[in-house]
This record gives C-alpha cells, structure tokens and sequence, in this order.
C-alpha cells in the first residue's frame, strides 16, 4: 500500500489540496445516502441492525474519492489501483463508478457565486440573461474505441472530420474560459448543430431572447434561424468586392475568433485530463467521465 497522504498529491489528483477538502464536505453525505439506498434495495426492506454495524468498508469514502480523481486524471488501470489502496480490483471498480457519478451529477460552478452550479441548458441561458453574459458554444470530439462488428449502429460514430470512432460533447464557456455546462455526449458523426438542437437549444434561444452566443462557421443554420442571438463570423464578400471592404471583413473575422477563442480554451482544459485524450473503455461510462471532468475544472476556473 501506497501512503496515502502522497496519493492525495494534486500531481496525482490533478485538483488542489483546498478543492479536495472541499469535495470530501460536499460529496460524503450524498454518498453515504446513496450507499444506504443500494443497501436498502438490496434487501428489499428496512435494516434491522443499527447505523454503523455490520462489516466495514474496505476503502472509506476520502479514498474511494482519491483513487476516482487519479483514474481521471492519469487513466491508470483498476488493478494498479488496487495495489496502490491494498484493495482488489472489483473494490476499485465500483468505488470509480459511484463517485464518478456523484462528480458527474454536481453540475458547473458560477464564477463567484459559491454554492451555486448550472445542471441545465436552461440554468445557463437564464444565468447568462440575468447577468448580461455573452457565451461561446463550441463541439469537441473524444476518440473512442470502434463498436463491435455486426452491431446496429457501427458507423454512427465515425467522424466525418476526424475520420475516426468518436463521441461528440457540445460545451458552453463565458467570455473568460470558464466552463458553465456540458452537454451529454453523442455518435461523432452527428453535425454540431444538431448536436446542439438535441440538446434543446432552441427553445432556450426562443424563452431568453436577451442571450447572444457566439458560434464557428460550423453554425451557420443556427445564425440563419436565430439572427442576433447565435452569432457566427461575418460571410466572405463576393469576388471582386472592394479592398476596403474584404480588409474590414478580415478584421471582423479576427475579432470574432478572438472574442470566441476562449472556449476553446475551455476544451482545451478539459483534454489535459488523460481520460479525455482518448477513451478507450465502454462508450456508455463517457458521458459521465467527460461531465464530471468539466464539473472539476469548472470549479478550478471559477475562482480564477
């Protein structure tokens, strides 16, 4: 066994000392509860023993959190887990699934506004319409492993810009970087914007008509539908366009890449975590992965 003060290293976690405390305060009761419910089921009734009897768990919860942070961020296997929390492998497995999805279910942090997070589409759309927020919306693939041959559905997930097996999340980030929402992932060969219609986009560009989202080119059917609140770059002038005019385009094209540039950023915050590069474990645990990686980082830019 590892000591476990230096796996909670944040060159292990990949979150600071402080951000830990304060997740183990945040996360311990739901999990307890949620471990009581599993229990509960499981026996189909009341328990009949006290609180707190019975046999013991063998990682406690700060632990459980530790091995979830380090396999996010470091991909490292189950089993080396194990090893290091002189535990076995299945321990680990099912300590990573519970907390990863207590991670992913915590929502995204508001820039200071502590205790309060964005689960929604719509908890951003009406934040960023209350406090006057424009936001950059921008979709990034995830490379995942190829499914099985025969199954329905295998060429869903080949990317026509890739050219390769991936998942698609659609991310929301205000003028600074900081990550406000991501969407649940879906086959890398859906185009962003229907991406961002399945998650419901429209009706909020419909009930929070205050809110202006600058886009890439990839957008365009958004900016047709939506003038003045999805905004792309400004279209190319036709051959044989004044000087003046194809410099002025040039400049506003700049202008906006530079304003949007910051969710890119975001994105790029999210890939720096290894699970994110390239997952190579069953695609139905990568919508949880990516929203509880975005929820951390969040948290992280949300005080800078």
């Amino acid at each position: 066994m590892a000591d476990r003060s230096v796996l909670a290293h944040p060159l292990f976690t990949g979150i600071s000392t402080a951000h830990l405390s304060s997740l183990i305060a945040e996360l311990a009761r739901p999990w307890v509860v949620g471990v009581e419910g599993r229990r509960l089921q499981a026996r189909g009734g009341a328990r009949k023993r006290a609180p707190g009897a019975g046999a013991r768990h063998q990682m406690v919860f700060v632990d459980r959190l530790v091995a979830t942070l380090i396999h996010l961020r470091h991909d490292l296997p189950h089993a080396v887990l194990g090893v290091l929390f002189g535990v076995d492998r299945s321990t680990v497995t099912r300590a990573v699934g519970e907390v990863r999805q207590l991670l992913a279910e915590r929502g995204f942090a508001v820039p200071d506004r502590p205790g309060l997070r964005l689960r929604t589409l719509q908890d951003v759309f009406a934040y960023a319409q209350a406090e006057g927020v424009e936001l950059r919306l921008d979709a990034t693939e995830v490379q995942v492993r190829r499914p099985a041959a025969g199954r329905g559905g295998r060429r869903a997930f080949v990317s026509g810009k890739k050219k390769q097996n991936t998942m698609k999340a659609t991310v929301i980030a205000d003028h600074r970087g900081r990550t406000l929402w991501a969407d649940g992932l879906r086959p890398g060969r859906m185009h962003d914007v229907t991406a961002a219609r399945a998650a419901g986009i429209t009706s909020c560009f419909r009930h929070f008509e205050l809110v202006e989202i600058l886009l890439d080119d990839g957008y365009l059917g958004l900016s047709r539908d939506h003038p003045g609140q999805a905004v792309t770059p400004p279209r190319k002038p036709r051959p044989g366009a004044l000087a003046g005019r194809v410099e002025q385009w040039e400049r506003d094209r700049h202008e906006h890449s530079s304003d949007r540039i910051t969710v890119e950023h975001a994105l790029a915050d999210h890939k720096r975590w290894k699970q994110l590069m390239r997952w190579t474990h069953r695609r139905d645990r990568l919508p949880d992965t990516y929203r509880a990686i975005a929820g951390l980082v969040s948290d992280r830019t949300a005080t800078v």
